[in-house]
C-alpha cells in the first residue's frame, strides 16, 4: 500500500483548541498585567518588606521584571488580535514561560516553596500557548 505524501497537511486544529488558547491567552494576560503592575508601581521599600528577593537585589529589578511581565501580557494578546506579526504571541508566551522558570528558581533559593504552584501553573499555561500558537493553531498574519 502506498504511503501518504509527506506534503499532505495535518488536520486543521479544532475550534475547541482555538477557544482554549484564546481563553488561556486572556487569563494569562490578566494575571501578568496585575503581577507586573504591582511590581512596577509599588515602592521598593514596600516590595522589599513583602518579598525577600526584592530586598536582596537592586531597586530596579522588581520594576524591570514588572515591565517585562506587562509587555509579555500585551504580547500574548495584541499581535493575535490585530494579526500584525502574530508570531510574537508564542514568542511572548515562551518568554513568560522562561520568566516563570526563573521565578521558581528564585523562590526555591529563598525556601518559598508554597508559591511554586503559582509558577508551575502560569508557566505551564504559557508553555501551552507557546506550543499551541507555534505548532498546532498558529494565527495567520494579515
Amino acid at each position: 500500500m502506498p504511503s501518504a505524501p509527506e506534503n499532505v497537511s495535518k488536520s486543521a486544529p479544532s475550534k475547541a483548541l482555538h477557544i482554549a488558547l484564546w481563553v488561556t491567552q486572556g487569563l494569562l494576560a490578566f494575571a501578568f498585567t496585575g503581577s507586573g503592575w504591582m511590581k512596577a508601581s509599588t515602592p521598593h521599600e514596600t516590595l522589599a518588606a513583602q518579598m525577600p528577593w526584592a530586598a536582596d537585589g537592586p531597586a530596579f529589578l522588581p520594576v524591570l521584571i514588572g515591565v517585562c511581565e506587562i509587555l509579555g501580557a500585551v504580547g500574548l494578546v495584541l499581535p493575535s488580535v490585530t494579526r500584525v506579526l502574530p508570531v510574537l504571541t508564542p514568542v511572548a508566551a515562551s518568554a513568560l514561560t522562561l520568566v516563570m522558570v526563573l521565578a521558581a528558581g528564585t523562590h526555591i533559593s529563598y525556601g518559598e516553596f508554597p508559591v511554586l504552584g503559582v509558577n508551575a501553573v502560569l508557566g505551564g499555561l504559557a508553555a501551552f500557548v507557546a506550543w499551541g500558537r507555534f505548532r498546532r493553531a498558529p494565527i495567520a498574519p494579515r
